[in-house]
């Protein structure tokens, strides 16, 4: 799932540091791809509360991400997106398998947004309470030690608010392009980049009518 999608799940949460958890594992990875944190592993380095509590968020998200992709939900969505793309990326070398994934994960954000089930400005909220002190102690802790990189791109995730763009499903289709850039040099053509945004609008409707169904399996599995 994606950021706004783990948010979802603790959006009540009062505690900015559970807040952070849940979505720290994709952070780190988007701030640099070759960084394996794995502090479930081993919880007795983690004593202080703020550390603690950034650890419960960042267990939740590996749960709600392990009960996601094991659910007949996503297999079904993923599956359907995929035959819609197939035709459009025949002459690319996007993988339609890797773009349904993705694309799911994006749409579903972007319908919380609509259907107002998030605040997407009480995200933000929530991760500018953090301090980042406690913030770059979990990190060392999870034996990271360039925390000015991941600082350098936490300060642009927040300040550029870029989440409030999948208000718009045009920018749904620059964020998957984006996402594919990192593996392919030039994954799209502007063709294509139209084509999507038009399987994206139509898979939307369809995935619409019950998209809230996973939300309520997995906030039910949660422990």
């Amino acid at each position: 799932m994606n950021f706004l999608s783990h948010f979802y799940f603790d959006r009540d949460t009062p505690n900015a540091n559970v807040v952070i958890g849940t979505i720290l594992p994709d952070l780190l990875k988007n701030a640099n791809k070759n960084w394996n944190a794995h502090p479930e592993k081993q919880p007795e380095l983690f004593q202080q509360a703020d550390s603690q509590n950034i650890l419960t968020g960042w267990k939740r998200h590996l749960q709600v991400d392990l009960i996601f992709h094991s659910s007949d939900f996503f297999h079904t969505k993923t599956q359907e997106l995929k035959h819609l793309l197939i035709p459009i990326l025949k002459d690319t070398p996007v993988r339609p398998s890797f773009l349904a994934h993705i694309g799911v994960e994006l749409l579903l954000d972007h319908l919380l947004i609509e259907h107002q089930k998030i605040a997407i400005y009480s995200f933000y909220d929530q991760l500018n309470a953090v301090d980042p002190e406690h913030l770059a102690r979990f990190i060392k802790q999870c034996k990271i030690n360039d925390t000015d990189l991941f600082f350098k791109f936490f300060d642009s995730f927040k300040s550029s608010r870029y989440l409030l763009s999948y208000q718009k499903l045009d920018n749904i289709s620059y964020a998957l392009q984006r996402i594919c850039m990192r593996l392919w040099e030039r994954p799209f053509t502007e063709k294509t980049t139209y084509q999507l945004t038009s399987v994206l609008e139509f898979y939307k409707n369809q995935l619409e009518v019950d998209f809230m169904i996973i939300f309520e399996e997995i906030e039910n599995r949660l422990t």
